[in-house]
């Protein structure tokens, strides 16, 4: 027999599942209390009881997807070695398989940051947060990239970063608009393949095609 302490918070789960899955079908402001609660066969009083309001629901499930997203980003792309292509690698890898496992939190981060631009409440700034961390870790490996003469230097650090970014949303976004008529391992790979071009010097694109065809680690 389940604890009340159980049973709260396998309440606050189907809540937040309920949210997750409506803000990102249907937006934010086009979701209802009255949705969430059925969607998660609970009353509008259980939504108030353990949450308050809807943006507390969004501001918890962006507290949960930063780990999810970053973090553990952070923590792949690091174990990805010194080399930065093979770090920008890892972190589209990622992405990749949180596409599969995760796709509703990323794609949560994504719409909210459109749902939510230009405004000044708390859930913009969480966004904004969670935005800036990647696109200082993004930009981190390509500075690194650059001084080792593995990725371009004639455009700007912080302009290749937002180039990254928008491939990395415009993909999902693509993904989540013609989810049937995209594979996505395919568009994976499609991805991989424009940002590495894009950003990688032609000598050190050769000097890696060498060493995948001496070490047999495909790209």
């Amino acid at each position: 027999m389940k604890t009340n302490a159980e049973q709260r918070q396998r309440s606050v789960e189907k809540l937040l599942g309920a949210a997750l899955r409506l803000f990102v079908s249907q937006g934010y402001r086009s979701t209802t209390l009255e949705q969430i609660a059925a969607a998660a066969r609970l009353t509008k009083g259980a939504v108030y009881f353990y949450f308050g309001s809807k943006e507390k629901i969004l501001l918890e499930l962006l507290t949960r997807v930063e780990p999810v997203i970053v973090d553990e980003m952070i923590e792949v792309t690091g174990r990805a070695g010194p080399s930065a292509i093979d770090g920008m690698v890892a972190f589209v890898n990622n992405q990749a398989k949180l596409g599969i496992a995760r796709r509703n939190e990323v794609l949560l981060l994504i719409l909210m940051s459109l749902e939510f631009g230009g405004g000044k409440g708390a859930v913009t700034k969480a966004i904004g947060r969670i935005y800036r961390r990647l696109h200082r870790h993004v930009e981190s490996l390509i500075r690194r990239g650059q001084n080792s003469g593995e990725l371009r230097n004639n455009v700007p650090v912080r302009e290749l970063a937002a180039i990254v970014m928008a491939n990395h949303d415009g993909a999902f976004l693509e993904w989540h608009r013609r989810d049937e008529a995209l594979h996505g391992a395919n568009l994976v790979r499609a991805l991989r393949s424009i940002l590495l071009h894009g950003l990688v010097r032609s000598g050190a694109a050769k000097r890696r095609s060498l060493r995948t065809k001496t070490t047999g680690v495909s790209e």
